[in-house]
């Protein structure tokens, strides 16, 4: 059973709150702003830079790859291992976690170095993510799952808009270590008032990790799981290309790529709190109407794209659309997991970024056999397809068990 939360005062509770949200910023400044300084990294640590500049930057793709990989194998391991455990102090360990990695890749004496402690660097990424949103949601209170959630996530769509920004301008500027240096006082300070704020509730001793690693032999878990990581790949697909769609095919100059992320950041902001709020009212109608428009908004890029207006209107109609479904799943994930309710909350972040890879990996084929920069937009079309038929697979099991309990102790269930 979970002890009930502390009562909090308005200023603790605000406090909190905003700290839980600090550390999501962190953690989208920490994943995004690397994507930005390759070009950086690549010319300071890979020795081949000079004689070719494309391969070594494609290379140092590796730090991404890396990253992403370290969020996959963390999310799973670090919900179970931290299932007895107080949330606070989980939430602790894991900003100390933080911290480590991302300091030591700021002094990371060679690529190889990096690549490592940017794999360490990332494995508290969906465990912080699962237990910050339940933390949220308890001192928010009961039917606020979805908001909490939101609030979770609600830094890393924020970093997007001026986190990301300004580290790669540091980046750029100081040299890429000062961005990681950024990175890890960001974290310094989100400890300091986790530790401030933060209700403290005691541990389940009750549970175990094998308790927590159950949920995965329930396939409506992987169901979910295939949703997030095939339904955000189509998101990927289009944002690891953006760069080169709004230079090489809008006609923008460079220095408008800061101002087209932004305005995705923007409506990735409102998405996650939109569908925050959704979620807590009718969490099915919420991934069904999320993807729908999703696909929408991509069949519309590809369409319209070539345009500087239609450019800058569809990204921000693909940042709000795709960002609605972040809190909605997260949260469907946390119903299906039942009482290993970290893990469910923590793997969807493992989903978002094999998303990531899949969706990049997918962009770049269909680009490099002759395509053009638009075709990733089509990828995310089929990709968020699935990610629907796959969501309405999720919805039909979970009205077949309800029907199918129903019927065992007596109740009759009209069909619909």
């Amino acid at each position: 059973m979970t002890a009930p939360t502390p009562v909090l005062t308005p200023a603790r509770r605000t406090i909190a709150l905003f700290a839980l949200a600090l550390g999501g910023f962190g953690i989208g400044v920490t994943e995004f702003a690397s994507m930005g300084l390759l070009p950086d990294i690549a010319q300071d640590l890979l020795p081949g830079y000079a004689a070719s500049p494309t391969t070594e930057i494609a290379r140092a793709g590796i730090l991404i790859t890396m990253y992403a990989l370290g969020v996959v194998v963390g999310a799973p391991v670090f919900a179970a291992l931290g299932a007895r455990a107080s949330h606070a102090k989980l939430t602790f360990l894991l900003l100390v976690l933080f911290i480590v990695g991302t300091i030591a890749s700021a002094l990371a004496p060679t690529f190889g170095w990096l690549a490592a402690f940017r794999f360490i660097a990332a494995l508290p990424h969906g465990a912080y993510f699962g237990v910050a949103s339940l933390i949220a949601a308890r001192i928010m209170g009961p039917g606020n799952q979805g908001k909490g959630v939101a609030l979770a996530i609600s830094g890393l769509t924020v970093a997007n808009v001026v986190g990301v920004p300004l580290a790669t301008w540091l980046g750029q500027h100081l040299g890429w270590r000062w961005a990681y240096v950024l990175v890890a006082v960001i974290f310094a300070v989100t400890l300091a008032l986790t530790v401030l704020a933060l209700p403290r509730t005691p541990g389940d001793p009750t549970r175990h990790a094998r308790a927590e690693l159950r949920a995965f032999r329930n396939p409506r878990t992987w169901i979910m799981i295939a949703v997030g990581s095939i339904g955000f790949g189509g998101f990927f697909a289009v944002y690891s290309y953006i760069a080169e769609v709004s230079t090489e095919v809008a006609g923008l100059s460079t220095a408008s790529i800061p101002w087209v992320l932004a305005v995705m950041g923007i409506g990735m902001t409102l998405g996650n709190l939109i569908g925050g709020w959704a979620s807590d009212r009718d969490l099915t109608k919420t991934i069904v109407v999320g993807f729908s428009t999703f696909i929408v908004s991509l069949i519309l890029y590809t369409w319209l794209a070539p345009t500087p207006v239609g450019l800058f209107v569809t990204v921000f109609l693909i940042g709000i659309t795709q960002s609605m479904l972040i809190p909605s799943i997260q949260a469907r994930l946390i119903r299906i997991a039942d009482r290993a309710a970290l893990l469910g909350a923590a793997v969807n972040h493992a989903a978002f970024n094999i998303g990531n890879g899949l969706g990049a990996a997918l962009g770049g084929a269909v680009i490099a056999a002759g395509f053009g920069y638009l075709a990733p937009g089509w990828v995310g079309v089929a990709l968020a397809v699935i990610g629907l038929v796959l969501a309405l697979v999720s919805v039909m099991v979970t009205r077949h068990d309800k029907r199918r309990s129903l019927d065992t102790v007596g109740i009759r269930v009209p069909a619909e």
